[in-house]
């Protein structure tokens, strides 16, 4: 019920405040999503995520999700990722803060921050998806009070360094194997002042390190509160770091930021979060945060130029996306109303004999009427006939599918029958109008009350 409330009021709220339906931040709109930590990997960006819960008033905070695109408009839910229950030294229930994944020699190095002044652990998978777990049953770094917001930078000599903190800035070289340190933990001394000021733009917390071009960078949220976005540029993976200005400055829109910065496909984007889905819906402050992305520009000599505060429109589509393989429903540029859920199928709903295990599927969910999934840049080259679409009826309803607005030309609407099915998935093929050429897609859901789960779509051209 709680799930309905938040939904039905997200619809007003968006009305309301007029956002434009061809919105592209926050990103994901389905659940609340902070601490963006993106990872390029071959041909994805795979965009790991904190999770506020839907009744956050403080930071709740339990899991830390995934997220994939491969043209930084459409992003694919790929659900929990890893989450404080894969410690089985710490506690489960809350504080699953900032965490950073990279890739070395095949294996990925996820680095969580540990409620509690734990420390900062480490998970790791043979796969960018998981399953991650626990290869040391300890704390990799318990130094102090600030073992918050990890990031991690291979250096090209192969030297890898952890840097955290806040409100201090440390670091220590990891060896090689990633799950142990080498040498001492240091308080770095650069960051935390700029010289000839009172310290307006001084480090805070969420660092992120990374190396182009000869430079050595580390962003950070900076003042507080509300938080900017800073940066300072030094000539070696330690330092010294000399502050070179803000990538974005503080907003009273949004109390926190946390920078995750990026080249991809020949451009660069930085990662943050506003408040801006939860304030449609609550005037006091809650911590339920959104992720966002803006393209950002390096000036010759290095130097990153200033941006505005996240802009609704994003960032624009690089890539087109293949209708005619298996799309999962949860991969979205933009939606209204829905969330999305992970569901295990079993041979028999029941709890004392469920059967052998059919599938996991994660789905589209809480759909009712005008609810819609917007997907950008479809290429239909190959021209359209037919549309298969995997659903479980709970009451029924109907799926139109327009194209380039949300009300926009009908290519067909599909009929959902069936009543209290909402654990039988079934796939209904339906004839469409021909079209051809690049379109953003619409799935606008029309019916009474909880319609159907939502698990994927696929077009044919014959």
């Amino acid at each position: 019920m709680k799930e309905k409330i938040l939904k039905y009021s997200l619809n007003i709220g968006l009305l309301v405040t007029g956002l434009s339906l061809s919105a592209q931040n926050p990103i994901i709109q389905t659940k609340f999503t902070a601490d963006p930590a993106p990872l390029v990997y071959k041909d994805t960006v795979f965009l790991y995520t904190s999770h506020d819960e839907d009744d956050a008033f403080g930071f709740k905070m339990k899991d830390w999700l995934l997220y994939t695109s491969t043209d930084m408009v459409n992003w694919t839910d790929h659900g929990v990722v890893a989450s404080l229950k894969d410690f089985k030294w710490t506690d489960p229930e809350n504080g699953a803060w900032a965490p950073q994944v990279i890739e070395r020699n095949g294996k990925f190095y996820m680095y969580c921050p540990m409620p509690g002044q734990r420390g900062i652990g480490v998970l790791v998978a043979d796969s960018p998806y998981g399953p991650f777990k626990d290869p040391i049953g300890k704390p990799l770094v318990k130094n102090s009070s600030d073992d918050i917001d990890p990031t991690v930078l291979i250096d090209d000599d192969g030297q890898a360094y952890l840097y955290w903190g806040n409100p201090n800035l440390w670091y220590v070289k990891l060896n090689e194997d990633m799950i142990s340190v080498d040498g001492p933990i240091v308080k770095d001394s650069s960051i935390a002042k700029v010289k000839g000021s009172p310290d307006p733009f001084h480090y805070q917390e969420g660092p992120w390190a990374w190396k182009r071009n000869g430079n050595y960078y580390m962003a950070y949220a900076s003042t507080c509160c509300p938080e900017g976005i800073g940066y300072a540029m030094g000539k070696s993976a330690t330092g010294p770091w000399e502050f070179k200005g803000m990538i974005m400055d503080s907003d009273k829109r949004s109390n926190g930021n946390h920078p995750g910065i990026i080249d991809y496909k020949g451009k660069s984007y930085v990662f943050g979060f506003n408040y801006n889905l939860g304030k449609q819906t609550i005037s006091k402050h809650y911590e339920r945060r959104s992720i966002c992305v803006s393209e950002m520009i390096y000036n010759t000599d290095g130097t990153i130029q200033k941006l505005p505060f996240w802009n609704p429109e994003g960032v624009k589509r690089i890539a087109t996306l293949n209708p005619y393989e298996k799309v999962e429903a949860e991969t979205i540029a933009y939606s209204e109303g829905l969330k999305t859920e992970k569901m295990t199928e079993w041979e028999r709903n029941n709890p004392y004999d469920t059967g052998k295990k059919i599938t996991d599927r994660l789905v589209v969910s809480s759909v009712n009427n005008g609810d819609y999934i917007k997907v950008q840049g479809v290429d239909f080259s190959k021209g359209t006939k037919f549309l298969e679409v995997s659903v479980a009826s709970m009451n029924g309803g109907t799926i139109e599918i327009h194209t380039d607005a949300v009300n926009g030309p009908i290519l067909r609407t599909v009929q959902v029958t069936g009543k209290a099915e909402g654990d039988i998935f079934k796939t209904i093929k339906s004839p469409m109008k021909n079209i051809k050429g690049v379109h953003d897609l619409y799935f606008v859901f029309k019916g009474s009350k909880d319609l159907f789960y939502f698990d994927w779509w696929k077009f044919s051209a014959n």
